[in-house]
């Protein structure tokens, strides 16, 4: 009965997320106590279309091209690695501890993936099993429902986001980057590579006309102020 309570929970913690920028933070604590994982990151992929997606911009699950990631990608069906592989086979695509064992599940919007959930367990713990397959199956289809209507309600238009050109993405990075985060730090928190990061920072500073972490930290301050 707990295992059910707490999986409700998070299904009410979604339904009261206000912005696709308040989906990590209403989920943080709940996500790994339910799962049992040590590591667990949501992914959106910013609006780009279907056929832009590959499994190399999905960091799902450790290395690119992995058949997790792949199978997530193709099928919009959530996996984790020894539902595909034999056991141990799953290190040849990772080497990383705290990726010992993944489970990944889609977020689908209009009738295409918009994004994943991913979900990770440290050397030294249990795999993950049909049980904790099924609880993320739920927690997609929640977190999918949540996202079209997230993406089909017409925001309310303010100074801020008039004069703000960042997306949901980028300002998640930027208040990572405020907390003093390396690029590698905040790669690892939204589970995107390192260059990734370095690019978005890039595209980042172009949009803010800045030229520095500091001197972006302060403007968005300044719009947040205004």
């Amino acid at each position: 009965m707990l295992m059910v309570n707490s999986l409700h929970a998070i299904f009410h913690a979604i339904a009261n997320v206000q912005n696709e920028q308040e989906l990590r933070l209403a989920l943080t604590d709940k996500i790994g106590e339910h799962f049992g994982v040590q590591n667990w990151g949501i992914y959106l992929l910013d609006d780009r279309p279907t056929t832009q997606i590959d499994v190399q911009g999905i960091p799902a699950v450790c290395l690119e091209s992995n058949p997790v990631g792949r199978y997530v990608v193709e099928r919009h069906a959530p996996a984790h690695e020894q539902l595909l592989l034999s056991p141990g086979d799953w290190k040849h695509f990772c080497s990383r501890s705290d990726h010992e064992h993944v489970m990944t599940g889609p977020i689908v919007c209009d009738g295409r993936l918009v994004g994943t959930l991913n979900l990770a367990r440290d050397k030294g713990n249990p795999a993950f099993n049909g049980n904790d397959l099924a609880d993320l199956s739920a927690l997609c289809i929640h977190l999918s429902a949540k996202m079209a209507t997230l993406r089909t309600t017409k925001p309310q238009i303010s100074n801020s986001l008039l004069v703000n050109p960042l997306t949901a993405r980028e300002l998640e990075i930027a208040e990572l980057v405020a907390q003093g985060l390396t690029n590698s730090e905040i790669g690892e928190k939204l589970w995107i590579t390192q260059n990734s990061v370095k690019q978005a920072l890039k595209r980042m500073f172009r949009k803010l006309k800045v030229s520095a972490r500091a001197e972006m930290v302060a403007k968005l301050q300044d719009i947040k102020v205004s």
